[in-house]
């Protein structure tokens, strides 16, 4: 796969990510070098290999998915830097005028 500095500037505006000018072709070719990297894995054999989904021995221990009550509304309200009408005010992540 071929990374061009087009292609970081639109995952850089995709991902909100700034990354100088100056930087651009340095970027560009450290994330070249780790695609090319991840690719030398499908040369790989892995004939015979058994599939694994944790790296580590154990089992996952699950629980009842339930609700539960964590703080009281207002103490939380109390660390929260920006709200209105008593609800948490985030910044805007998705912008339906920009262009993708």
């Amino acid at each position: 796969m071929e990374i061009t500095e087009d292609t970081i500037k639109h995952v850089a505006t995709l991902s909100r990510l700034e990354i100088d000018e100056k930087d651009i072709g340095k970027v560009t070719e450290q994330m070249s070098s780790i695609i090319n990297m991840a690719d030398q894995l499908s040369e790989v054999n892995t004939d015979g290999v058994k599939e694994t989904v944790q790296v580590v021995d154990r089992d996952t221990v699950f629980r009842e998915d339930k609700p539960e009550h964590w703080q009281d509304r207002d103490e939380l309200m109390k660390n929260v830097p920006d709200q209105a009408n008593g609800f948490i005010k985030v910044p805007v992540i998705i912008n339906k005028d920009e262009d993708e």
